[in-house]
């Protein structure tokens, strides 16, 4: 993990569909191009199936830093044990983004 401080949680209150609309705006707005593909993406299929506990889960991977989540991603860098199932599934909507099909 890259050793920044990690965002404050979403407010305990927080509406299920505003959460969905700030994780999905914070999707597509990353610090690279790359990641904005990936992830608005991903966003865009899974969000408003995701658990709460799974929204949570990728609420805290999107205050990872943008080039450490790539890496995760295009497999060039081992995945923490706490993300490892959410990246492999980012991953797998990621084919020809991260690498050639």
């Amino acid at each position: 993990m890259s050793g920044l401080p990690i965002e404050p949680a979403a407010p305990i209150d927080e509406p299920r569909d505003t959460r969905e609309r700030r994780l999905a705006m914070r999707s597509m707005r990353r610090g690279i191009k790359e990641m904005d593909l990936i992830l608005q993406d991903f966003a865009t299929r899974r969000l408003a199936e995701m658990s709460d506990a799974e929204l949570a889960l990728y609420d805290r991977l999107l205050s990872e830093n943008d080039h450490d989540i790539y890496a995760w991603i295009a497999g060039t860098q081992p995945v923490p044990d706490t993300y490892a199932a959410l990246v492999a599934e980012i991953a797998q909507g990621a084919r020809g983004v991260t690498r050639p099909r």
